[in-house]
């Protein structure tokens, strides 16, 4: 059977192979734990799968408008305007099947064969991925620890071609749990608008900001700024909601209308009982989001520095998300419990395989010499975790 070329050159996701690889250890017998996915280890708060209980009982099971319900649409823009001051009509917004499936309807709706979008390394692993999917090129900025993860602005500058259409700012980072500074935004949007290029704002983690941050997106600068910006949000993190698979789009009217039309072409409408339930996450009671966000905070100030007390290393503090994503450059190039560790995948597979962690390469992530740890997991697991990577990396 055929196979296009296309398909050929998309790698599989590696934080959702590493987590079924765990996932199997686990139904094996194995006692193994796992930092290697990305999603809040909270139930799914009792109102919000009430809303979906009472959105079935009503027979709100059939299709729905192939942008989303207009009391969704209505209820984001009115977080939009609570929340950063920013105004929006409610056809500026396209309900779509998770944030991920946001981000694949703008870059079918916005990139050309051979167009070129601006990627911060580290950068979540499906970025590079959905935008070779659509004949797309990712230009590649790297950004290190050093900097805490913050990209040098003349750098950024310098990468601009005649080719590049878009610039792609995750900000709280998944990975890194890095967030930008203001003074980062207003550089990257200043380069944009001078170069006529689309921003891309993913703000999924933008409720999971540590120490009283506050999230500052570009589309916050100017109205010239927020014309030039389509961002990207959804339930998944912020009410953990995961698998109910609703996320959003929201930008100029005509951008979105487009987008709307390709989905309604490739998918239809997103799930019509778990949009009643964002609907309900949205307008009910936020203390949900407090509690979740106070839990990640306490676990994040145990786990840094527990890592940092690890011969080899180098870890630092994330803003938000809810990863650390430590520096293991000096575990490179040696020798653990006679296996030789070269790059970080190795050094992945070793810690799965004789520790009995599950992490992540930080190659996934186009940045060699780092692992990713999710702390979206009890404080008794990462206790046990740094226990395990303690031993392994230090005998």
């Amino acid at each position: 059977m055929k196979i296009s070329q296309r398909t050929q050159q998309i790698a599989p996701s590696p934080t959702i192979g590493m987590a079924a690889r765990a996932k199997q250890m686990q139904r094996d017998g194995i006692d193994v734990i796992s930092f290697a996915v990305g999603e809040p280890d909270f139930p799914t708060p009792d109102h919000i799968c009430e809303a979906a209980r009472q959105a079935m009982a009503d027979g709100h099971t059939k299709y729905t408008p192939a942008s989303g319900i207009a009391e969704l649409k209505e209820a984001i823009v009115q977080s939009m305007q609570q929340e950063f001051g920013l105004t929006y009509d409610p056809s500026g917004v396209c309900v779509c099947n998770g944030g991920k499936h946001a981000l694949m309807n703008i870059w079918q709706a916005l990139l050309d064969p051979g167009d070129e979008v601006i990627v911060f390394a580290p950068y979540w692993v499906s970025y590079t991925e959905q935008i070779k999917i659509v004949g797309g090129q990712s230009t590649v900025v790297m950004t290190d620890a050093d900097s805490n993860f913050q990209p040098d602005l003349d750098e950024v500058r310098a990468t601009v071609s005649d080719r590049t259409v878009a610039m792609l700012i995750g900000s709280p980072c998944n990975p890194t749990g890095a967030v930008y500074t203001r003074r980062t935004i207003e550089g990257l949007a200043r380069i944009a608008l001078d170069h006529n290029l689309t921003i891309i704002s993913d703000e999924i983690y933008k409720n999971l900001i540590y120490d009283d941050g506050q999230h500052f997106g570009p589309a916050m600068l100017s109205d010239e700024v927020k014309q030039a910006t389509i961002i990207v949000d959804g339930v998944s993190k912020t009410y953990s909601m995961t698998g109910w698979r609703i996320g959003w789009l929201i930008g100029p009217d005509e951008f979105v209308s487009k987008v709307s039309s390709i989905q309604s072409h490739q998918t239809s409408n997103p799930n019509s009982i778990a949009q009643y339930a964002a609907l309900a996450a949205l307008t009910g009671p936020q203390d949900c989001v407090g509690q979740m966000r106070e839990q990640f905070q306490r676990r994040r100030d145990y786990l840094v520095p527990a890592l940092q007390q690890i011969a080899g290393l180098r870890c630092p503090k994330p803003a938000g998300a809810f990863y650390v994503f430590p520096e293991v450059t000096a575990h490179l190039g040696t020798e653990l419990a006679g296996q030789r560790i070269d790059n970080s995948l190795q050094l992945a597979e070793y810690l799965l395989t004789q520790a009995h962690i599950s992490t992540v390469p930080g190659s996934a992530f186009g940045a060699e010499g780092y692992l990713r740890l999710s702390f979206a997991c009890s404080l008794d697991n990462l206790r046990e975790g740094v226990q395990r990577l303690h031993q392994a990396l230090e005998g």
